[in-house]
């Protein structure tokens, strides 16, 4: 069985920023499964190779202003230099940390989610972007279910 971890993170004070931290909340309510492990943060961090290193799949969700609706799924190759800046890391740049510093073998997934509004403050998500979320949720939920970490990647706009 793998070892999964579901990363979401945004900024939740930031209306639709905050998808990916409300689709970590959605999948503990939901329920899914002992083999997979969630987790939230503000942004990606150095700190965070320590963290998926351990699983055999990532999932990093976050909010994405273009992706075609309602979410898209797309598979991650380790990168150094990937977006580095020093407050935040690309998910790329994470995995490749994760195998160098520790040895992992993870694979990764971006899980973009469709957001909306993300100019103005509230701790809310648009009605929009609170069904793009829940489709995501449940594509999410049933693609980990059988716990093999088996990811098929939807087609763009689902």
């Amino acid at each position: 069985m793998a070892r999964v971890l579901v990363y979401g993170y945004g900024n939740p004070g930031r209306l639709d920023d905050g998808l990916g931290p409300a689709l970590v909340d959605e999948l503990a309510a939901r329920g899914v499964g002992d083999d997979v492990a969630l987790e939230t943060g503000y942004q990606l961090q150095v700190e965070d190779a320590a963290l998926v290193a351990p699983f055999d799949l990532v999932i990093f969700a976050d909010a994405h202003a273009t992706c075609a609706p309602p979410f898209e799924l797309r598979e991650l190759a380790p990168r150094h230099g990937a977006d580095f800046t020093t407050h935040s890391l690309a998910p790329e740049a994470v995995l490749a940390l994760a195998r160098d510093l520790y040895g992992s073998r993870a694979r990764g997934f971006t899980l973009g989610i469709r957001g909306c509004h993300f100019d103005d403050y509230g701790e809310r998500l648009s009605p929009l972007a609170r069904r793009h979320l829940d489709a995501a949720a449940d594509f999410l939920r049933q693609a980990l279910r059988d716990g093999t970490g088996d990811l098929r990647c939807p087609s763009p706009g689902r």
